[in-house]
């Protein structure tokens, strides 16, 4: 059997409710109007310069480019996301695109569905509760900190951040074993997160994690010379 958070090759496209929008040249797409809105109540009315949308492209799908090669339609998609089904987009670009994830639907495939996938991601984690506030948060889209959103994904990122910002008070710190073993953890966490925009510092107030436990941390405490030639 499959193991928690993996998809077959062949899966097919989970079923969408039958929703088509205006077709109608200059017309609004189906709930592109609710989804912006709930956007901003959720990461507030913050602009999106020229690099913040070269990123974001580069990073991300147009969820009206991803829908009809995954064999969805965006208004239920975007029902869906109202509903709490699936995530919100992770940025609205200056054009007003939504950008998602390039593997949105993967999850809800290896849940068996969108209806299913509350309770399969939930379940990942051994304190239901932690579960339910993992959710809400994949629900906000605002999980931009990984280059593919899975519980696998999110928490081995909070294991990591964890780690890497207790390790100044290990009892070893500053010995050659230790650098070797924060500068694996800063790697690890380096390969599973993007490098961010500064549109992420104006909606989450501050530095991202990338800045506080690798560019930071990096610079603090350069990587041993003896452990950098081993590699």
């Amino acid at each position: 059997s499959e193991r928690p958070g993996t998809v077959s090759a062949g899966a097919e496209p989970f079923p969408l409710l039958a929703c088509t929008g205006p077709t109608h040249e200059g017309a609004t797409p189906m709930y592109e109007r609710e989804i912006a809105a709930r956007f901003r109540e959720v990461n507030g009315d913050h602009p999106m310069s020229p690099a913040d949308d070269a990123y974001v492209t580069a990073q991300f799908a147009v969820l009206d480019d991803l829908c009809p090669v995954s064999g969805h339609d965006p208004g239920a998609v975007r029902l869906m996301m109202l509903a709490g089904l699936l995530p919100l987009p992770g940025y609205l670009r200056s054009d007003g695109a939504e950008m998602v994830p390039k593997d949105l639907f993967a999850p809800a495939q290896a849940a068996g569905g969108p209806e299913k996938l509350e309770a399969w991601f939930v379940a990942h984690w051994a304190d239901p509760v932690a579960g339910r506030q993992e959710w809400e948060a994949y629900l906000s889209g605002r999980y931009v900190c990984l280059h593919s959103v899975t519980p696998a994904t999110i928490q081995r990122k909070e294991r990591l951040t964890a780690e890497i910002t207790a390790a100044p008070y290990d009892p070893d710190a500053g010995s050659p074993r230790w650098s070797a073993r924060l500068h694996a953890a800063i790697d690890e966490l380096d390969a599973l997160e993007p490098a961010f925009t500064p549109y992420d510092r104006l909606r989450f107030g501050g530095p991202t994690s990338r800045d506080l436990c690798i560019d930071a941390m990096r610079a603090r405490y350069p990587r041993d010379p003896a452990t950098a030639r081993e590699r």
